[in-house]
């Protein structure tokens, strides 16, 4: 069917394209938030503004990677294309050498400057939402290695697994998978590193947006931070003040609108708790399915690499069963005591056919909710693993988590500014519109579009080839193709352009 032939190109000297033609709605998107103002208003590195001013510089590092570039030095490639420049209503665009340079400027307190900035328009977004949204915030916290093979950046060191390179912290909000807050560390700065201050800070930002409950989830070595007891003891202020602002956080200590569940390190005294539990102690944990079958059930095709694991007799470890319980704990640490729910699983160890052995082993998570029952307490702190998929993404998709500078702080500007091409897919996705007519529908699109992996989202809202016209005072994308997302994207645009709750 293929049978296209005697292929000639010409250039066009009338028609002007752009391929990342949905730019033009980030950029609307930008204005109405008025993110490229906050910057302005926080950051202060360059003393004269001439021609650049400090959003220039960040939005440039953000769109290169929406417009589909993959490292600093494609701003090369953005910056000689003319019609690009138009679509930005730019004469022209930092260099990849001024864009590094920018990097070396900042010092900790921009870093968190610029944070703060990106936060402000990220609560206008937030304002957007139905009064639903706001019922919890669950914050994630967790590090990943970013690595590099260069030998001259300032920072770098070896990490637990032996990886060269930098160990990030993100803070995230799982309801819409955004990077609130990232603190760049060393490659061998344990996990829990300034932990605790950078969930206060996400606390705080959530306690501004008005979210009436906040759920902190982490790890184990999140757990062993000694912020435990604190983070029981507040509430949110009933004046809008923020947490950190407050010195009486007794009074909130009733209200208990702060939960926490973190994973807990299997210590040798847990262990001993857990045996010492009566068995009529233990109920069995039972999974929900992962997915609600639509259609018809299916005959599951046949499993190709058991039969080759057990035909060559390699050593495997199966789950025979997993039992769940619960019991009082307090950490060395801490004033109070918590509930410590414990996993017991019994697996078993097989070589081939052949079953070596049986064995227990425990997980354990810790938190201060006694309301959930202990198998809810599970699953909720397991779906703190949808924090992974959200860091595969700012590492491979946008990709965010790259060290091109050389210094431990200018690589952290950098993350910070690249992953807020990850927070304008966010913002547009939350802000599409849904009408009340058609509010199942517009619903599903509209998560659709926040769970959409960075690839498909610019396959489907970014890549629209344009023709940019300037006339009458306004800037025109006409569009020169169709794909079947293009209604939602047309949609988010008129909202762009219409009113707003205030």
């Amino acid at each position: 069917m293929i049978t296209a032939g005697n292929i000639h190109y010409e250039q066009a000297h009338r028609a002007r394209g752009l391929s990342a033609g949905g730019l033009g709605a980030i950029l609307l998107m930008a204005q109405r938030i008025e993110l490229a103002q906050e910057i302005d208003r926080s950051l202060h590195l360059l003393k004269r503004h001439l021609p650049y001013h400090e959003s220039d510089h960040v939005l440039n590092i953000a769109l290169n990677l929406i417009a589909g570039g993959k490292r600093l030095e494609h701003l090369e490639l953005r910056r000689n294309d003319e019609v690009y420049l138009d679509a930005l209503g730019a004469e022209r665009i930092p260099d990849p050498t001024t864009g590094g340079d920018f990097c070396r400027r900042f010092a900790e307190a921009d870093v968190l400057a610029l944070m703060d900035a990106l936060n402000e328009s990220r609560l206008r977004v937030w304002a957007q939402q139905p009064d639903a949204f706001l019922d919890e915030a669950i914050l994630d916290a967790d590090g990943t290695i970013v690595e590099t093979d260069a030998e001259c950046k300032q920072g770098v060191d070896i990490s637990y697994d032996g990886r060269w390179g930098y160990h990030p912290l993100l803070v995230s909000l799982a309801n819409t998978a955004e990077p609130l807050f990232l603190l760049n560390r060393s490659g061998n700065r344990p996990s829990q590193e300034r932990a605790g201050e950078y969930l206060d800070k996400g606390v705080a930002l959530c306690t501004r947006a008005g979210f009436r409950t906040i759920l902190l989830r982490g790890d184990t070595r999140i757990a062993e931070n000694k912020d435990l007891d604190s983070w029981d003891d507040r509430a949110l202020p009933r004046d809008g003040t923020t947490i950190a602002e407050t010195g009486d956080l007794d009074a909130w200590d009733d209200a208990r609108t702060i939960r926490f569940i973190f994973g807990y390190a299997a210590y040798d005294v847990l262990k001993a708790k857990a045996d010492a539990l009566p068995e009529e102690a233990y109920g069995f944990l039972e999974r929900p399915p992962r997915y609600a079958i639509k259609t018809g059930p299916r005959q599951r095709p046949e499993r190709v690499k058991p039969a080759i694991v057990r035909e060559r007799g390699f050593k495997t470890i199966h789950l025979l069963e997993e039992k769940v319980a619960e019991f009082d704990y307090q950490p060395s640490a801490c004033r109070k005591s918590y509930r410590m729910i414990v996993v017991r699983k019994r697996l078993a160890t097989e070589k081939g056919q052949l079953r070596l052995f049986e064995e227990y082993r425990y997980f354990f998570y810790i938190t201060n909710d006694r309301d959930l029952s202990a198998e809810d307490v599970v699953f909720l702190a397991n779906d703190r693993c949808d924090q992974e998929n959200l860091i595969a993404q700012l590492t491979s998709g946008v990709p965010a988590l790259t060290t091109p500078v050389d210094t431990l702080v200018s690589n952290w500007a950098y993350l910070v500014m690249a992953s807020l091409a990850w927070s304008l897919k966010i913002w547009s996705a939350l802000l599409v519109p849904v009408s009340p007519r058609h509010a199942a529908k517009h619903e599903a699109e509209k998560r659709t579009v926040l769970r959409m992996e960075f690839a498909t989202y610019r396959a489907a809202f970014i890549e629209m080839p344009c023709q940019v016209v300037r006339g009458g005072g306004r800037l025109i994308y006409r569009m020169l193709s169709w794909n079947p997302w293009q209604g939602v994207f047309l949609r988010l645009v008129e909202r762009l352009h219409g009113s707003w709750q205030c």
